[in-house]
């Protein structure tokens, strides 16, 4: 019993056997085609009309390299229809950049464009993504924006034409007017069983604009002598957007009250007489969700009739209830019966029921309760009459001309009308919609919530009201926390990390509804205000505050979701976090095998004195800043670009550095990175300004919109390699197969135009180098880029705090970092980091006989050699791995066998300062650190990227190194220190050197790592 319970919490919960043990008869799909084969044929169908006019419906070749050639689209010869679709200006190109955009949705394959170019030669490859989170926006599926794009319609501004759509037909150009507008309301109504006699459609900009709409229009009361005035009731579970209408009651002197799931449900059960008048004042609302989009609960849509009766009262006290039913989360996977629950409001979304168009909401207004509704302001189209010079105004009678403000989206509302056919054609119905979704939320929670480690602890905890008994209760929707296997938490932006490399992408957070975040996971009132005072805000990765979870990861399922996303997700889970010996650092790989370490591998220490930083110091006393200047520099040379290098660095040799010496703490690297995201400049001694190593990120490649580029977007960024020279004021910038440009350290005399960009949402100013250098960089990548430096004048200072001792005025100024001025990293941190990869290969060398490629998403594929054993399964080494006979090994993302020296892995982590320490992640307990006279305050670790994953010397991924590094970190994928200089004294230049020593002091006991005083006193020089 006890292996039988191990095996089925460490494994994949099979599909069939979930089906025969359910209770209730469930439903997958929507008919005999399954729903991989309907989804690859429909984008089989979108790949086809990318053919040449006479090329479409011939059959292509198999591209086994899983490419999709861009063919140009033919100009269509002279046909009234192509005449005005030309005058629309709606390209192909443009076509796929909105199916890119809008397929980021629940478990649909999205294709990402992503450039690959060996030498001068680029190609387009079709990267396959996982959408695990369709809540927000379904999946738009691809006959839907065919037949948009497709439309035979020319939508008019209906301002500028009584008629607001022409439907072209013939040679001739006949034209056929349709009313369109008028038209998909009725479809819209239809579409949840009512008509335009019950309730009127207002079209928003989205559901959020048509809360804020109910909040202004309601008939508030506010309270006076003889009453308390109108109540605006919300559940706490409810969308920011609801939440948000107390700020614009208020301004009316309206009461907001807040009310819990609990209180409600308890109100359902007294089955309480009539608490209120229906027909008495003053007028309340209150709103609540159909579906919680934190947690999926579903709450009971008869509390609508309960409220508006006054049998069922959110608060008490005499008055009439209107009800907003917020539907926006669950009409994209349920159906909503209009003519059995007649909410007075309902807010929608369309782009999360069919995923497109964005940008287009509408607000559902009852009959009954449409005349109460009071307009103030007045816009283009809402006045039947009005008088510039006098106060003169008469609304429109219908309410949704007298609501309607401005122009519509009037190009995207003939989008609906193919949302609706599509989904009709495909699915069936929202029934079958909510049943097929409903099967999949289920059978996910059922296996996750199986999982265990080998101790029996829960791999998640799940955060749900309901055990996912019916889908009356619970929605599509599974909001969770990863634990580890001592039941602590993972913070959700690790896991956001490691999905991400998996080619999955999540949701996580507290999705804009923070009462429901605070409900599920305990988060009092007064945690939410003492985290924002710790700097965590909406939206940030800050995931864990005092061990404590700020959030969680979430992922729900769509109409297009299948099976086979589930069990992707599953996997990734799976291959992650259950493994032997969890927790425990695994066995290091024995000397002589694969993978082991070589002494020359170890740190090592100086034995002579090092330069102080001060030393040879020139007479000359103005400020080092990042202005030019000439000095004297070791080693100024551009890195190579090989692969590996078994020969020690040229900073190495410079420095000394001994064999077996494991003391004191020395400076073994330096470098700095002129642009930001571009190869390493290496040097063995260099300047200080005033906002880190001289010229360090002074520089940065944007695109043609200035936004920022990192290698996370653009890998190729580390193949740049800029080189300076400070004697001739220079920077000289190399590629592969490209010419050197120089740029100048000079800032340029003449005016240069100002533009301001984004450094992890801080603006700075900057000016573009200009278009010399702007086409070398294009030519190189294939697009155009530019390369950008901040301004001189601009400060920009950290956010990071201080430590207790050091005055709350002292403020670091910052270059284009991201955090602060310095980054310190320790070597046997890394060495440690390398044992890891080394005995994962180890592991995979010495698995059993049989062999395969497991996948990034954990599944195996079944090849001539057979699959890999369970046991390389259940270490959880989700890697890809060479199939072949008699060799296996890791490999990078194109399955070359990649090694981890302990140089490769040092620029990796892209610090400027490199330290031999005696011990892994010691500087994780220093405070402050001395390195000569020059002193550093610590200002935290260093939260780690995916950009980790990225070669330096070639620009391939390898998931390899994050996925080791959060299994050594656990919780938190922490590595290196970032650092600011305190007390810097710049009146005389100062100089980091590599073989200075590197005194910390620690946090707890503010213990020193004292020197012989001999040796202080060679060391400082001041």
């Amino acid at each position: 019993m006890a292996g039988g319970a191990e095996q089925s919490g460490t494994e994949l919960l099979a599909f069939a056997q979930f089906l025969d043990s359910s209770p209730q008869p469930l439903a997958y799909g929507y008919g005999r085609r399954s729903l991989h084969e309907l989804r690859a044929r429909e984008f089989g169908r979108l790949a086809e009309t990318n053919q040449p006019e006479g090329e479409q419906g011939k059959t292509s070749k198999p591209n086994h390299n899983n490419e999709l050639s861009i063919l140009t689209m033919q100009e269509p010869r002279c046909s009234p229809r192509a005449s005005l679709q030309a005058s629309l200006k709606i390209s192909w190109k443009m076509f796929m950049v909105i199916l890119t955009a809008r397929t980021a949705a629940a478990g649909s394959p999205m294709t990402r464009w992503s450039r690959c170019a060996t030498g001068e030669q680029q190609r387009r490859q079709l990267v396959w993504h996982l959408w695990v989170d369709g809540l927000p926006a379904t999946c738009p599926h691809p006959t839907d924006l065919l037949s948009w794009f497709q439309e035979d319609h020319v939508q008019l501004n209906g301002h500028t034409c009584t008629l607001t759509t022409i439907r072209v037909r013939g040679q001739e150009g006949e034209a056929e007017q349709v009313q369109s507008g008028a038209g998909q309301k009725h479809r819209i109504l239809a579409h949840f069983h009512t008509s335009p006699e019950d309730y009127t459609v207002i079209f928003t900009a989205g559901s959020t604009a048509a809360l804020k709409l109910v909040a202004e229009a309601f008939p508030w009361v506010p309270p006076g002598p003889e009453s308390s005035g109108s109540h605006f009731c919300y559940l706490t579970d409810s969308h920011t957007s609801v939440v948000g209408m107390r700020e614009v009651v208020a301004a009316m002197n309206i009461t907001s009250i807040p009310v819990r799931p609990e209180d409600m449900w308890l109100a359902e059960e007294q089955d309480a007489t009539a608490a209120s008048d229906p027909d008495g004042q003053p007028l309340h609302l209150f709103c609540y969700p159909a579906q919680s989009n934190f947690s999926g609960t579903r709450y009971p849509l008869s509390w609508i009739e309960e409220v508006k009766s006054g049998r069922m009262c959110p608060v008490g006290g005499p008055g009439k209830w209107f009800v907003l039913l917020d539907a926006a989360a669950y009409v994209g996977t349920s159906p909503l019966d209009l003519s059995v629950h007649r909410a007075d409001f309902v807010p929608l979304s369309f782009y999360k029921i069919f995923g497109f168009p964005t940008g287009l909401g509408a607000l559902l207004v009852n009959s009954r309760s449409a005349p109460l509704l009071r307009k103030t302001y007045f816009g283009g189209g809402t006045a039947t009459a009005y008088l510039a010079k006098e106060d003169f105004y008469i609304p429109r009678e219908s309410v949704a001309e007298r609501f309607e403000d401005g122009t519509i989206s009037f190009l995207d509302v003939i989008a609906l009308k193919h949302g609706f056919d599509v989904l009709e054609r495909l699915t069936g119905g929202m029934e079958n919609i909510r049943q097929h979704t409903f099967t999949l939320a289920r059978y996910t929670y059922a296996a996750l919530s199986a999982l265990r480690y080998p101790n029996g602890a829960p791999v998640a905890q799940i955060y749900s009201d309901s055990e996912f008994s019916s889908p009356e209760v619970q929605g599509p929707v599974i909001s969770f926390n990863v634990l580890d296997d001592n039941g602590n938490i993972i913070g959700y932006s690790q896991v956001d990390k490691m999905a991400s490399l998996h080619n999955i992408h999540v949701r996580t957070g507290c999705f804009c509804n923070t009462g429901a975040c605070q409900r599920h996971l305990g988060i009092s009132d007064e945690m939410i205000k003492k985290h924002l005072q710790a700097g965590h805000v909406c939206g940030d990765d800050v995931d864990l505050i005092d061990g404590q979870p700020t959030g969680s990861v979430r992922i729900s399922f769509g109409y297009m979701s299948t099976l086979e996303d589930a069990q992707a997700f599953l996997r990734f889970i799976i291959a992650t976090r259950l493994r032997p010996s969890h927790g425990q650092p695994l066995p290091l790989a024995t000397p002589g095998e694969a993978g082991a370490l070589s002494a020359e591998s170890l740190p090592a220490t100086r034995a002579r004195r090092s330069p102080s930083p001060q030393e040879d110091a020139s007479p000359d006393s103005r400020v080092w800043d990042n202005a030019p200047t000439t000095v004297d520099a070791v080693s100024l040379r551009p890195p190579l670009l090989e692969t590996t290098r078994t020969q020690q660095t040229p900073s190495e040799k410079a420095a000394g550095i001994l064999d077996g010496g494991l003391g004191s703490h020395i400076v073994t690297n330096l470098f700095l990175y002129p642009i930001k995201s571009c190869a390493a400049f290496e040097v063995t001694r260099w300047p200080l300004g005033n906002q880190g190593l001289l010229y360090d990120r002074s520089w940065m490649v944007v695109n043609h919109n200035g936004v920022c580029l990192s290698q996370k977007q653009e890998p190729r960024l580390c193949l740049i390699q800029p080189f300076i020279d400070l004697q001739r004021r220079i920077m000289v910038i190399n590629a592969q197969g490209m010419e050197p440009i120089a740029v100048s350290l000079e800032e340029n005399s003449k005016p240069a135009q100002i533009c301001q960009s984004k450094v992890c949402a801080d603006r700075v100013n900057t000016y573009d180098c200009g278009e010399k250098i702007s086409s070398w960089l294009s030519k190189f990548f294939g697009r155009p880029y530019h390369l950008i430096r901040q301004s001189s004048d601009f400060q920009r200072n950290a956010r990071k705090k201080r430590g207790k001792d050091q005055s709350a005025c002292t403020t670091a100024t910052l270059s284009l970092v991201n955090e602060a001025q310095y980054l310190l990293i320790n070597r046997s941190s890394v060495l440690e980091l390398q044992q890891q990869l080394s005995t994962s290969k180890y592991l995979l060398t010495h698995c059993t006989a049989s062999c395969g490629l497991l996948h990034g998403d954990g599944t195996i594929f079944q090849g001539d050699h057979g699959g890999l054993s369970n046991r390389c399964v259940s270490l959880g080494l989700a890697l890809m791995i060479k199939a072949c006979s008699d060799h296996r090994s890791l490999s990078d993302e194109n399955g070359k066998e990649e090694l981890f020296p302990v140089n490769n892995l040092i620029s990796r982590f892209r610090a400027n300062i490199i330290t031999s320490g005696t011990r892994a992640f010691e500087e994780e307990k220093w405070d402050e650190i001395s390195v000569g006279s020059l002193h550093f305050q610590v200002l935290g670790p260093c939260h780690r990227c995916q950009m980790i994953c990225i070669d330096q010397q070639t620009g391939q991924r390898n998931r390899n190194v994050f996925q080791k590094l959060s299994e050594r970190r656990e919780r938190k994928v922490n590595f290196g220190l970032y650092l600011m200089h305190t007390s810097l004294d710049l009146s005389s230049p100062c100089y980091l050197s590599v073989g200075s020593q590197v005194l910390p002091v620690l946090k707890e006991n503010i213990e020193h790592y004292d020197l012989p005083a001999s040796e202080k006193q060679q060391e400082v020089i001041s």
